[in-house]
């Protein structure tokens, strides 16, 4: 199993758009082999910062799996409007790729 996400630090009074740009999105995820599943999560509001913080979480078969869908038609289809309106995001997505050790 491979779980790749991206962290997206969003401006305070964005959050409904950057939600509903994903709820909207066509991601064609389904249409990837070894894709399993997709789960977009919030965080708590950071007061600190003035942001939330979510995270895209995918499960894929393996990585070689996510890797093909990076280089896929479909990627590039799900993409191709990716970067948000102005102001709502306070720094550039961060990926993190994982491989399981431990399943139960």
């Amino acid at each position: 199993m491979f779980i790749a996400m991206n962290r997206f630090t969003i401006n305070k009074g964005h959050e409904e758009a950057f939600e509903t740009v994903w709820r909207e999105r066509d991601s064609r995820l389904d249409e990837v082999p070894g894709f399993q599943s997709f789960h977009l999560l919030k965080s708590a509001f950071d007061e600190v910062n003035n942001t939330t913080l979510y995270a895209s979480h995918t499960i894929w078969s393996s990585r070689e799996a996510f890797v093909n869908w990076t280089n896929s038609n479909q990627f590039r289809q799900a993409h191709k409007n990716a970067g948000g309106s102005s102001g709502m995001y306070s720094g550039h997505p961060q990926f993190e790729g994982f491989e399981a050790v431990v399943s139960k």
